[in-house]
């Protein structure tokens, strides 16, 4: 199709996903915050055999050319768990980034538009990926703060071309940045040994891969149990569960990730942080090799920031102090790895169980993301 001499083509080949995949690099090159992530992660995304959740999600990518150039893209996603006994059918859009023109952005979301349609959707929502560790939500504030490893970072046009399209507000998401104070707080330290005595929990440190793997299981197994009432969420099959653990587990510091079980050796709760990856990422330019893999190593090893990227405490024991005990280790860690800031993933704005964990500490709101919605079937 075209408009106004755009081109709009799907993505055949490996050749058109390599120039689906590097748009972005070019479109932000020297966009001080933005954070490219690495071209391997980003081609096995959309590869059948790298990437479970094609399990029970179909895809079709689509890229905008001008005068031979590419000027946009998007994918569109359909994951069939989410259309499960749904009572509209819907697809979602992801990967989209395009230049500051209502000609080129209109020519995409037509096209992913009329395959959703085509597939049977009455809806379209988005930025979403295949699941929930992919990056979700589109930024409306904060494009002065460095992104991060796990998000979107988009040029602040974005929000007024889905507008003018036609897409409403489905939620939003707020991200808030921590300054780690210099010494464990004393309420915190006797707080977390009251919560320790009076529900017999303690901290859990994995000391082999296998029981690492092990309590991997059961934590993705609790995100499953605690996310599935949040907007978005659809539970993770275990195939994705063995990659996740894979992916992200076993490259994770240990010390990184709180871990705390009940009298039982069960999981009670657990916060997953990471050294921030965005500078190293900066510095990589989207590639491991021959520079990157140092930058990111370095990284790990020497920080003043880290990400906080998940947390979950079992439905039994909410609202009972346990993440006092996820905090506590947090903070020890980043105390002794010299952080001094530490910046949380999106939370839904009505997730307020999770905003009220940071009270007391020295926050700030600086960025907000939304996800867009848009009824397809007229």
């Amino acid at each position: 199709m075209s408009s106004n001499q755009i081109e709009v083509s799907t993505v055949e080949s490996k050749p058109d996903l390599r120039r689906f995949v590097d748009f972005q690099y070019i479109l932000y090159k020297g966009a001080a915050n933005y954070v490219p992530p690495l071209r391997s992660a980003e081609l096995q995304a959309f590869d059948p055999k790298e990437n479970p959740a094609f399990e029970h999600c179909e895809s079709k990518l689509f890229l905008a050319t001008q005068h031979g150039k590419i000027v946009g893209r998007i994918a569109g996603i359909i994951n069939h768990q989410e259309n499960n006994g749904a009572e509209k059918r819907t697809a979602r859009f992801g990967w989209v980034d395009f230049i500051d023109s209502p000609e080129v952005s209109s020519a995409l979301f037509s096209a992913v538009e009329a395959w959703a349609r085509q597939r049977g959707c009455q809806v379209i929502k988005g930025p979403y990926g295949f699941s929930n560790m992919d990056k979700a939500g589109l930024l409306i504030e904060g494009f002065d703060e460095l992104a991060t490893m796990a998000v979107i970072y988009n040029y602040p046009y974005y929000a007024e071309h889905l507008e003018n399209l036609g897409f409403q507000k489905l939620v939003d998401w707020k991200e808030f940045e921590a300054t780690v104070p210099t010494a464990i707080p004393d309420r915190v330290t006797k707080f977390a040994d009251m919560i320790k005595k009076r529900y017999q929990l303690d901290e859990y440190q994995p000391r082999s891969k296998k029981e690492l793997y092990d309590i991997g299981l059961q934590i993705f197994e609790l995100i499953n149990l605690a996310y599935k009432d949040l907007e978005g969420f659809i539970p993770h099959t275990q195939a994705q569960i063995n990659l996740f653990i894979k992916q992200y587990l076993t490259f994770i510091n240990p010390e990184f990730i709180s871990i705390i079980v009940d009298q039982y050796g069960k999981l009670a709760g657990f916060g997953i942080t990471m050294p921030s990856f965005s500078i190293a990422l900066q510095k990589a330019r989207g590639r491991l090799l021959p520079f990157g893999i140092f930058h990111l190593r370095r990284a790990m090893k020497k920080n003043e920031r880290a990400d906080l990227y998940l947390i979950a405490v079992r439905p039994d024991l909410q609202n009972k102090g346990v993440t006092a005990l996820i905090f506590h280790k947090i903070i020890q860690t980043c105390i002794r790895y010299g952080i001094k800031k530490a910046e949380t993933n999106p939370e839904l704005e009505s997730n307020y169980d999770v905003q009220n964990l940071w009270r007391g500490y020295d926050m700030r709101q600086h960025k907000k993301r939304r996800c867009y919605h848009k009824d397809i079937d007229s």
